[in-house]
């Protein structure tokens, strides 16, 4: 992990790990990089452009290496998956089975919001267990919001419009977490990612049809 620490070039060498004050807010070179890129997938996610998941594999790569400075070793799991996860859903953007251009903007139905409750449910237990024998403080906050942006980065590969509301409850929970790390830069930009979530909700829903049994959204 230590590799990435440093970012070296035939001229300078900068310290990637090195605290700095931002307005005001203690961060590293690498938090504010994870930071820009992050936002960047977000942004370009609510427009429904494909290259938001090129940002998200570097975003995650990053932001990897500061969870693991800060012990969040759920997160930085995450970000792993992340990765897997990406090219995946790039995939499904591009190559939809309806056999379109471009993979819809749909909705839950009954079923689906069912499962991803089980799914949140489930791997919050399996998660946070895995946790505790880790020497993280936080193993069940950890394990919660972990299980949470899988199910929210499963339903954004699917096109899944509730995938915003996923975002929304992990993100908001996500910036007490953060503030609780150390990591102030990070929970500012989760605070963001609420907002954005909201707008990506409201952006989504104009192209998004009602499924069969949906809890339709007003």
């Amino acid at each position: 992990m230590a590799g990435i620490a440093y970012c070296t070039t035939s001229l300078i060498t900068i310290p990637m790990n090195d605290t700095l004050l931002l307005l005001g807010f203690a961060t590293t070179p690498l938090e504010l990089i994870s930071f820009v890129l992050a936002l960047t997938t977000v942004a370009l996610n609510i427009r429904q452009n494909h290259w938001a998941w090129l940002f998200a594999i570097i975003s995650s790569a990053a932001y990897g290496f500061v969870f693991f400075e800060s012990r969040l070793y759920g997160d930085m799991a995450l970000q792993l998956l992340f990765i897997s996860v990406s090219f995946w859903g790039w995939y499904q953007w591009l190559h939809p089975a309806s056999g379109g251009k471009t993979l819809p903007v749909t909705r839950l139905d009954g079923r689906g919001w069912l499962a991803c409750a089980a799914g949140w449910l489930a791997g919050f237990l399996l998660i946070a267990w895995l946790l505790t024998t880790t020497d993280t403080d936080v193993p069940h906050a950890d394990g919660f919001l972990t299980a949470g942006s899988l199910v929210g980065q499963f339903l954004l590969s699917r096109k899944k419009l509730e995938n915003w509301i996923a975002w929304i409850i992990v993100d908001v929970l996500y910036v007490w977490l953060y503030v609780h790390k150390g990591l102030t830069l990070t929970a500012v930009l989760y605070a963001f990612f609420v907002v954005m979530a909201v707008i990506g909700l409201l952006a989504w829903k104009k192209s998004a049809p009602a499924a069969p049994g949906a809890m339709v959204l007003k």
